[in-house]
């Protein structure tokens, strides 16, 4: 097979927030968006993401946590609350790590 068969375009897959907690405090499940292929660069950034600096991660995620027209929901005027963050991160990592 060759590797442009395989090649495709990015595709804006739904990841849903129902964690009980985040479910509670919202009301309901909350979604987002994430491109099922990403970047290389993506990738290394993730992997040189500096643990001890939340910051650093978190600056990473407004390329990632997308809206359903594929547009950042952060940006330096809007933030997600820590909550829903750090959950919408764990989800993008265990989505991209498949």
């Amino acid at each position: 097979m060759k590797l442009s068969e395989i090649a495709t375009k990015p595709k804006l897959n739904k990841i849903v927030l129902d964690k009980k907690e985040i479910v509670s405090t919202y009301g309901e499940p909350l979604e987002f968006f994430v491109y099922d292929r990403q970047p290389i660069e993506v990738f290394g950034r993730l992997a040189n993401a500096d643990k001890e600096h939340f910051s650093d991660i978190a600056t990473l995620m407004k390329d990632l946590i997308l809206d359903e027209d594929g547009n950042p929901v952060m940006s330096d005027d809007k933030q997600l609350p820590f909550d829903v963050l750090v959950e919408a991160m764990t989800k993008v990592s265990e989505t991209l790590g498949k």
